[in-house]
């Protein structure tokens, strides 16, 4: 039995192709995610194929462009969906639940058993000085969202203004509301658990 310390994160090739195929399930082109995105068609390419490792943003402004929850990347095939499962609960062990690793060495992990409708939980993990866009671009996306650093502390820049989180501390706030995520230490890796509810 693996421990969570133990589990490896999912590797960008198997990431660029849940990408490629919920993409291909959602019926949009490549040119057409590029187009959303802002990227070249060729770079949208790359995370397809494993050989760019999007940031947290870009991940997040992906799924959205294909119209799927940020949970479904984390999906397989032979996963039971939520009215599948036993009546009353699901669950699922720590060691079952690979990490995405995404550029800046920022890993998600869901939390949530199975895919949940209208709700995603996650833990993210930002090592020292790891930020959520590789770009310095603010992120909004569909949801509400609420979160609780269990670790370090975080900082939420929104365009106005900058709030820091230590470990105990929560916040809430509309995905709508463009923000930036990122740990400003140099050495203290940061850890927060993630609620988005979608409306």
């Amino acid at each position: 039995m693996e421990s969570r310390t133990d589990l490896e994160a999912v590797s960008t090739e198997h990431l660029g192709q849940r990408l490629r195929e919920l993409r291909t399930r959602s019926g949009k082109s490549l040119r057409a995610v590029a187009r959303e995105l802002g990227i070249s068609a060729s770079a949208v390419s790359q995370i397809e194929r494993g050989t760019m490792r999007p940031s947290v943003s870009r991940l997040i402004a992906y799924v959205s462009a294909i119209g799927v929850p940020l949970a479904a990347v984390f999906d397989t095939p032979e996963e039971p969906r939520t009215d599948d499962a036993v009546p009353g609960f699901a669950i699922r062990r720590a060691w079952e639940v690979a990490p995405i690793e995404l550029s800046g060495g920022v890993t998600f992990r869901r939390l949530s058993p199975v895919a949940a409708p209208d709700v995603e939980f996650f833990e993210s993990t930002y090592p020292p000085s790891a930020i959520s866009t590789a770009h310095g671009q603010f992120l909004k996306h569909e949801g509400y969202e609420v979160g609780t650093v269990t670790a370090g502390e975080l900082t939420i820049e929104f365009e106005s203004e900058v709030i820091t989180l230590a470990k105990g501390d929560s916040i809430t706030f509309p995905c709508s509301r463009p923000h930036i995520i990122g740990n400003r230490s140099d050495t203290v890796t940061a850890v927060a658990t993630w609620l988005i509810v979608h409306r």
